[in-house]
């Protein structure tokens, strides 16, 4: 009997680990708030995106109001066009607010910052926002370093 509760205490210790495993993985990888996506959508458009993902954080002044929910190419423009799905609690963007594609953290996440603008008219479901920035690529700067110190270093004629 001594033998059958020591098994069953160190099974559920085991279930217990493997439980708050799972709850660790979804949090670190924020799955749990997949199927929250009742907020209104916006447009904006990047000549380059960098490595942005579907469901890369939305943020005005550090704080989360959304989420990325679609990416696709403009055929005619050869522009990128993300769909931001924003939080119906952070109603009150100005319609001349800014978006650009950002880098966060030590393995360079990239995240769509807002900037809001100053007009008194708002961003409504369906909306674009016209003023935007895209992704620093850093292998373009470190290709213009090189070439502008490869061209300084070239003798004079």
């Amino acid at each position: 009997m001594r033998q059958k509760n020591l098994e069953l205490m160190v099974g559920l210790f085991v279930a217990l680990g493997v439980a708050a495993f799972l709850i660790l993985a979804l949090k670190a990888s924020d799955l749990t708030s997949l199927g929250n996506d009742q907020g209104y959508r916006i447009t904006a458009r990047f000549e380059n995106i960098g490595g942005l993902k579907v469901r890369a954080p939305v943020t005005l002044s550090g704080v989360r109001i959304g989420r990325v929910v679609g990416i696709d190419l403009d055929p005619q423009s050869y522009e990128a066009v993300v769909t931001l799905s924003i939080d119906p609690r952070h109603n009150r963007l100005p319609t001349d607010s800014g978006a650009s594609i950002l880098t966060s953290g030590l393995l360079g996440e990239q995240y769509v910052g807002l900037e809001p603008g100053g007009m008194d008219d708002y961003l409504k479901d369906g909306g674009v926002i016209r003023l935007t920035q895209s992704a620093l690529v850093l292998e373009k700067l470190i290709g213009r370093v090189l070439t502008s110190t490869a061209a300084g270093d070239a003798p004079q004629k």
